[in-house]
Formats: structure tokens, sequence, C-alpha cells
């Protein structure tokens, strides 16, 4: 007991750092889960959560039951299933090849450069997205010069998922690969020598060496990411689609919204936010029991 009051003395203001983001986790994160119950009841403003009348899973059953159902979750998966495929590996690929470069001013120039979208605003990048694909946008007058009729990009259904995942990776590669170049730092040098004594050329020595060293990383982040399967952030999807683009950019988190902020249906919105909660952890333990049977490395 005194030895554990002694490293608690010499290590006090460690503990005082943790004080603020354990407050940001109660009141934030912990906090808001007492409005959970807001789901299983006819919820007023006026008369609060706890003199609001239970409603029991009369708002799940609407949701499971309701036409548009299968459409919401279609879209949503297939819009995330497009995000692990072809954003996932981007920031792995970024980061192999900025690994490979020799020239460390040139290298510093396309980390900087592709770290910039990560810091516009989601309304800057619609913004842009938007004047680059009208009529007259950029892409259109390229498209027109080539002697080919302009395409209502934004108001084809078809184009909708192909817009959202460009502009994701265009916004996020660069930021992504931080964490893979922080983890392409911790291989040892040694091994990079003892493949090229063996004859092995940068190619097999990524293959062989670089990939193997950054695997856990990779595994880590693909869990996380396959916990987002079942959500999608709205805002960028509320600026882009329009009405003829509702069959495949309507998501559930959009839908949340209208019902939800737009049409003031509370009890509703939180219980389609707390089934997809529970969908995703499921995801999320599935995913993470095969992981530490496959590769033994897992969340937990």
């Amino acid at each position: 007991m005194g030895e554990r009051k002694k490293l608690i003395q010499q290590s006090k203001y460690l503990y005082l750092m943790l004080i603020l983001p354990m407050l940001y986790f109660v009141i934030f994160k912990y906090g808001p889960l007492f409005g959970l119950l807001i789901a299983f009841k006819e919820y007023n403003v006026f008369q609060g959560i706890w003199r609001s009348e239970w409603a029991g899973i009369k708002y799940f059953q609407q949701f499971l039951s309701d036409p548009y159902f299968w459409t919401l979750v279609r879209n949503t998966v297939l819009m995330n299933i497009y995000l692990i495929v072809f954003f996932f590996p981007a920031p792995v690929l970024l980061a192999l090849l900025l690994n490979e470069m020799k020239s460390k001013l040139f290298k510093k120039f396309v980390q900087t450069v592709s770290y910039l979208p990560h810091f516009l605003s989601t309304v800057v990048i619609c913004g842009m997205i938007i004047n680059f694909l009208t009529n007259e946008g950029l892409i259109n007058r390229i498209i027109a010069g080539l002697g080919y009729e302009p395409i209502q990009f934004l108001m084809q259904p078809g184009w909708f998922r192909t817009i959202y995942v460009s502009s994701e990776i265009w916004q996020g590669v660069g930021w992504g690969a931080i964490i893979y170049l922080a983890a392409l730092t911790s291989i040892d040098p040694q091994l990079y020598e003892a493949a090229t004594m063996d004859g092995a050329n940068r190619w097999k020595q990524m293959l062989h060496v670089t990939l193997p060293g950054i695997a856990p990383v990779i595994t880590i982040m693909f869990l996380l990411n396959l916990g987002n399967i079942m959500s999608i952030g709205y805002e960028k999807i509320l600026l882009l689609y329009t009405g003829p683009t509702y069959e495949t950019a309507d998501v559930i988190s959009t839908f949340v919204y209208r019902r939800g902020l737009v049409g003031s249906d509370f009890s509703f919105a939180t219980a389609v936010e707390f089934f997809q909660s529970i969908l995703v952890l499921c995801f999320v333990v599935t995913a993470n029991y095969i992981a530490r049977k496959v590769s033994q490395t897992s969340l937990w």
C-alpha cells in the first residue's frame, strides 16, 4: 500500500493531466447515454424524460416495418463497403510510397499537400465539389472540350457514391497516412539490411518486411473502420444529395436527421440510432473475434 501511495505521489501531475480528458468523456460520451431512454418513451419536450409515458419497443417496430427500411440499410452498408474497399487502402499505399521516397524535401512537400484537405470544412469541400461538377463546372468543360455531352453528376443516382467516396479519399488520405508512417518508424532497420544482403529488391522488401511490420496496425484500423459499417456522417451527404439521388444517397443518418431534428420525432430518431449502435457493436465484436483467431491481433 505504501508503494502504491509513493507511486501516485510521484506521478501526481500525470494523474492531474487525466482530469480534463476524463471530464470530457463523462460529460460528452457517457452522460448522453442517459438519453437512450427516449427511445422507449413517448417523449415530450415539455414533460421531460421522466414524465413522458413509456412506449416500449413501439418505435423499433415502427422503424423495422417501415417500407423504406431496407433502402436505408442498403445505402448505408454499400456506402461504407465502398469506403472500406477504396478509402481504407489509400492511406496505407500513400504511407508506403512516402516511405520509399529518397528526397526528404519532396517527401515533406507531398505530406503537407496531402494533409491540407483534412483541415477544410465539409461545407467548403461540398462547395468545391458542386462548382466542379455543375454543367458549367471544370469537369464538364473538359468533357465538352473532348466532344462529349456534359454529365449531370449531381442529378444522377449512379454517380453519387463515386463522388462521395472520391471526396472522402481526397480529404482524408493524407491525414490517415500519419498513423501508418508512425508505424513504419518502428520497423527495425536491420531487417532491411538483412533483406538487402539476401538479394531482395525494394519491392520484395516492402512485401516481406514493411507490410508484415505494420500488419498489426492495419488490422486494428480495419476493425475500427468496420465498426462504422452501419453508420456514416450525414453532413456531406446532406449538402450534396438532391431529390433525384435519394435512392442511392439517403442513409440512416440523414433519415434520422429528417425525422429527429426536422420532424421533431425525437423518440423515433433515438430508437433508430440505438438500433444502429447495437448492430455496430455486433459487427465490431464479431470482427474482433475473427481477427484474434486469424492474426492474433485484436482490439481487446
